[in-house]
């Protein structure tokens, strides 16, 4: 399964911006996919996460209410649409995949599909 994340770009407090993961691979659209993020200095966080049937979407707190996640997978693409973004959304964000089949994605493992990631810049 590979991952590639995009969509990243400079915007201001308060602004929106939608992500792309797109991917590729057997079976693809049997796996659960999940976002996550690093800030500089800081470890990679969840930030939320889809079902492969575009179920029981997860969001972390910090995001819950203001980020959307969904997918289309007649495109293999998973998206994440980002309104509200405060300064400390700043991060690169990352598309990830569990490794087996029908599992939601619920948190980063050392073993997880990922691939290149997007940077986001919320200025204030």
């Amino acid at each position: 399964v590979q991952l590639q994340a995009s969509g990243g770009g400079l915007v201001q407090a308060g602004g929106s911006l939608s992500l792309s993961c797109t991917t590729s691979g057997r079976g693809v659209s049997n796996y659960g996919v999940g976002w996550l993020r690093q800030a500089p200095g800081k470890e990679r966080e969840f930030v939320a996460a889809i079902k492969w049937s575009g179920e029981d979407p997860l969001y972390a707190d910090s995001v819950k209410d203001r980020f959307t996640i969904s997918r289309d997978n007649a495109k293999n693409t998973v998206f994440l649409r980002m309104n509200g973004l405060k300064p400390e959304d700043t991060a690169v964000y990352y598309c990830a995949a569990p490794q087996s089949t029908y599992t939601h994605y619920t948190s980063w493992r050392g073993d997880d599909y990922w691939g290149r990631g997007t940077l986001v810049t919320v200025s204030s």
